[in-house]
């Protein structure tokens, strides 16, 4: 193999490898919806109402304030 090709296939590995372990459901946990409290994953797992997953990508949960026109 020549160096090129070898070269090639590491990147390629390495960004597959970094895709697996970003989908990894190790970066989620299950939390109360309205106090946002960390509970056991059965929770989320038997898909009990008002519980849900969440990530630590820090973007899956954004609250926008609403103004009041006067």
């Amino acid at each position: 193999m020549s160096k090129g090709r070898l070269a090639a296939m590491a990147v390629t590995l390495a960004v597959a490898g970094g895709m697996l372990t970003a989908c990894s459901s190790e970066d989620r946990w299950c939390e109360h919806d309205a106090t946002d409290t960390r509970v056991a994953d059965r929770y989320c797992e038997q898909n009990t109402p008002g519980y849900e997953w969440e990530s630590g990508d820090g973007g899956s949960k954004t609250k926008v304030k609403k103004r009041k026109r006067s």
